[in-house]
């Protein structure tokens, strides 16, 4: 899950948005969201569609699947 790690950890820095943001946004806590950038703990399928959510980026881009962020509709 290293893709997930690393393109949830470069979103977030991109946008410069703290942890404790994203973590009280999606309803996980902020130790939850540093196992999901540390590639510790994967999240389950409702966790990862409010990350996609939050960012609006496809869940496969999250996931490494394709590069192209957008949401298919």
């Amino acid at each position: 899950m290293t893709n997930f790690s690393n393109r949830l950890k470069s979103l977030r820095l991109s946008r410069d948005i703290k942890q404790k943001d994203i973590s009280d946004a999606v309803g996980i806590t902020l130790r939850a969201y540093q196992y999901y950038e540390t590639a510790t703990k994967e999240p389950t399928m409702s966790k990862l569609a409010a990350l996609a959510d939050y960012f609006g980026v496809s869940i496969d881009y999250l996931v490494g699947r394709t590069d192209n962020p957008e949401i298919n509709r």
